[in-house]
């Protein structure tokens, strides 16, 4: 793929399809990548929704669940998808990123036998569901998962606008908003996607151990909530980054039913790997 006048091509030389929307700011310098769930599970609906005036909400990409690519406006004109948000000193997030929407009807709810989406209460398969908790959460919820062609498609292109754009980080709402917002939740991979879209040329240079039962928590003290169970010992982590005797890694494993689970740990019961 490739970015030409701030449009997106695809490997055939075509641009992708663009369907325009009104629901957009000025132009800017974007410095970071936001990922949404639509929380609804057809592509159709984001497609019809994003172009109307009324909707004033949209995303630069939507990337449906087979893969497809749709555009909504150039890359250097301000999309509004982030809402009341934050980072890093920076308020209004629209103003500072570029948005990309998943099909995915994230958080779903129980009818009967089934899971359905809660939005278009749509039934999703049990095959398409896991159970996990979110992060900034501590009760485990049922998500519908990402497809191998989203995360295939979506990876591709956030390494394009990374390099393309210079862009600082790959964040979800879920960062930005974190108490309104839960996407793209616990099933999207982040924590190695991440990785991979930044290019980190190392990916088990900071990586350790448990080397006992440790507590994972949503901040760097003892006062801040723990996000699930006690990590076994053995378990592999990979440290991100560091704050006075806390690390924050991500869990290389599948642990306590949740996968790409991020947060805090003391640092002094982790061992070189």
């Amino acid at each position: 793929m490739k970015i030409q006048h701030d449009l997106l091509f695809a490997d055939n030389g075509k641009q992708v399809p663009f369907k325009a929307t009104p629901n957009m700011g000025g132009t800017y310098n974007p410095q970071y990548l936001i990922l949404h769930y639509t929380a609804a599970t057809t592509t159709e609906s984001t497609l019809n929704w994003f172009p109307n005036p009324i909707a004033q909400a949209s995303a630069h990409l939507l990337i449906g669940r087979d893969g497809a690519i749709t555009q909504f406006l150039p890359f250097n004109r301000i999309a509004w998808h982030a809402g009341k948000s934050e980072w890093a000193g920076l308020v209004g997030m629209n103003k500072f990123s570029i948005g990309i929407e998943l099909v995915n009807g994230g958080r779903l709810t129980r009818s009967g036998d089934k899971w359905v989406c809660s939005v278009d209460m749509r039934k999703v398969p049990d095959q398409e569901v896991i159970m996990a908790v979110h992060k900034n959460e501590t009760h485990i919820a049922a998500w519908q998962e990402y497809t191998e062609n989203q995360l295939e498609v979506s990876t591709e292109i956030a390494a394009l606008l990374i390099s393309t754009y210079n862009l600082k980080d790959v964040l979800g709402h879920e960062d930005i908003s974190p108490i309104r917002k839960s996407d793209p939740g616990p099933a999207f991979p982040m924590a190695s996607f991440r990785s991979k879209t930044m290019g980190r040329e190392d990916e088990t240079i900071d990586e350790f151990i448990t080397a006992t039962a440790l507590n994972i928590r949503s901040g760097p003290a003892t006062t801040f909530p723990t996000l699930t169970d006690p990590l076994p010992p053995g378990v592999k982590v990979n440290v991100l980054k560091t704050e006075t005797t806390w690390s924050f890694v991500e869990v290389l494993e599948n642990v306590n039913g949740i996968m790409d689970l991020e947060g805090w740990v003391s640092s002094k019961f982790l061992r070189r790997n």
